[in-house]
């Protein structure tokens, strides 16, 4: 890159052996590629479009026109606070290393297995969400496919794989796809937005700010009978389940050109996009619904009703091909920053078979176990959690509703560290991009507090079962640690133990031609 000098890399390669690693990845991804892996993994025409009966059977047009903003704002405010860590801490695995600095060896192996939780079952969830909108737009009308666990599963597998395999060829292929996808979402959605406009039969603009309460049957049974306030809060999840996954800046801060520089701006960027662009597009859609009563009836298929009831087949089809790409896209990203956060565990020891799967290629310069191991956990997920259920409801419906859970308390642990330690020995130097003291702690008390109401939504029914899968998960994780990982995970290295690692970075450079 023409603008990346031998200055700008010694700094980057001087933070990396400053915190004892090895540069093993490749630095191939400018600062629109840091944003643009991120914005693909929000990606707006998937959660924003598979989701989207959380608000047209919920609140109404008010879940849009007014919840949209709102939960989009509770995701930002994560973003700005991890965006101050990130800048002094520019690391693949992010998170598992924010937790261990600025907390300990305990807070860290947490913060992982949390993160680590909520990447491999969003990437089941994101693929699982591609297989039904591929089913809606053009599996079952003109294929005839009917959908079996048998069906979903093997198309799982061939769209995973594929994703694996573009992972696995290089950090320089995946970084131009995900380029790719970040325009192609952005083009995308106006046109989308544009389509709707033009086939709408009056812009009812009003209905944008109008609460209804549609759940129960009202709304086919998407959300239990409920008041008209716990209606609107629920559907709240639709911009916050849809506007995550941009700790994927983060992840890739090893294979990011200027770093610190880089990361902080990226995760930024990625989520005031997808928040702006997002809303325009679903304004649009709302408006074009025909009748908002009607629409609320149609549950989950909602977006197939009013597109097959307003849109022209060859344009909605096209849309459709140009969303089911992008979601396809969404889901490369995820296995880039699922593999990074395996690839960054592992070289501390965090995981079982760690030596193999913190292994870089030589030829591709890419953690090839983590990606194919991240891959294969996310469909074996869906896959298991499919077979069995707890009464009605499939085990796969019950952990997905956890997976909101499960990835911001991973965002809020090292953010609540940040908050303590600014300031002491943990945490005395910041990074290039600054909030300053008193605006990173007033974010990160907003995060604590949104990371409160992310909890007490994301427990109610029909996804009470999540309390229960989120409290047995920290059983779990307590008595491993006790049991096993006290004494032999030692987490990154710290103090002397940065210094003794020269030699074994340097070695390690070599190994992959770095130096």
């Amino acid at each position: 890159m023409s603008d990346y000098s031998e200055i700008d890399k010694k700094q980057d390669l001087q933070v990396l052996h400053s915190m004892g690693y090895a540069q093993e990845l490749e630095r191939r991804m400018s600062q629109f590629s840091n944003f643009a892996v991120s914005f693909s993994i929000i990606c707006i025409l998937s959660g924003g479009i598979n989701s989207l009966a959380q608000a047209t059977s919920g609140a109404g047009g008010a879940a849009i026109g007014i919840g949209w903003p709102l939960g989009c704002f509770i995701s930002f405010v994560f973003a700005v606070a991890m965006a101050q860590i990130s800048s002094a801490y520019p690391t693949a695995g992010g998170l598992y290393h924010w937790g261990s600095i600025l907390g300990n060896r305990f807070t860290g192996w947490l913060t992982a297995w949390f993160n680590l939780l909520g990447l491999v079952t969003v990437l089941g969830a994101i693929n699982v969400g591609t297989y039904y909108f591929f089913m809606g737009s053009f599996g079952t009308p003109y294929f005839g496919l009917e959908d079996t666990t048998g069906t979903r599963i093997v198309f799982l597998a061939i769209i995973t794989g594929a994703q694996a395999l573009v992972n696995h060829m290089g950090i320089a292929l995946t970084a131009k796809l995900t380029d790719f996808s970040g325009y192609l979402i952005f083009v995308t959605a106006i046109l989308l937005a544009i389509v709707c406009l033009a086939v709408a039969d009056t812009y009812e603009i009003g209905r944008l700010f109008t609460f209804s309460n549609y759940s129960g049957e009202a709304g086919g049974n998407v959300w239990p009978q409920t008041s008209a306030t716990w209606v609107f809060l629920l559907g709240l999840l639709l911009p916050i389940y849809t506007i995550t996954g941009y700790d994927a800046s983060a992840h890739t801060s090893e294979e990011t050109v200027k770093a610190a520089h880089s990361v902080p701006r990226g995760m930024i960027s990625s989520v005031r996009w997808a928040a702006l662009f997002g809303y325009i597009m679903l304004c649009a859609f709302v408006l074009m619904i025909p009748d908002m009563d009607e629409a609320a009836k149609q549950g989950w298929n909602v977006f197939f009703w009013a597109m097959d009831a307003q849109v022209n087949p060859i344009v909605r089809d096209i849309l459709y091909l140009a969303i089911l790409v992008s979601q396809w896209l969404c889901g490369l990203a995820t296995v880039t920053s699922v593999s990074r956060m395996i690839f960054a565990f592992s070289r501390d020891g965090g995981l079982p078979a760690s030596k193999a799967l913190s292994k870089v290629s030589p030829t591709y310069r890419t953690p090839v176990a983590a990606i194919w191991t991240g891959s294969i956990l996310a469909v074996l997920f869906v896959w298991g959690s499919s077979l069995v259920s707890i009464g009605d409801t499939p085990v796969y419906t019950i952990v997905v509703s956890c997976t909101v859970i499960f990835l911001f308390f991973s965002f809020a642990i090292p953010i609540t560290l940040g908050l303590i330690a600014w300031g002491t020995s943990k945490w005395d130097k910041m990074g290039p991009w600054d909030l300053g003291e008193g605006m990173f702690k007033l974010f990160a008390v907003l995060s604590i507090v949104a990371m409160v109401l992310i909890f007490v939504l994301g427990i109610q029914p029909p996804n009470d079962w999540a309390l229960y899968i989120t409290v047995g998960f920290l059983i779990v994780t307590g008595i491993i640690w006790f049991a096993f990982e006290k004494r032999r995970f030692r987490g990154p290295p710290i103090g002397d133990e940065v210094a003794r690692r020269q030699a074994e970075i340097a070695a390690a450079e070599r190994a992959v031609g770095e130096a």
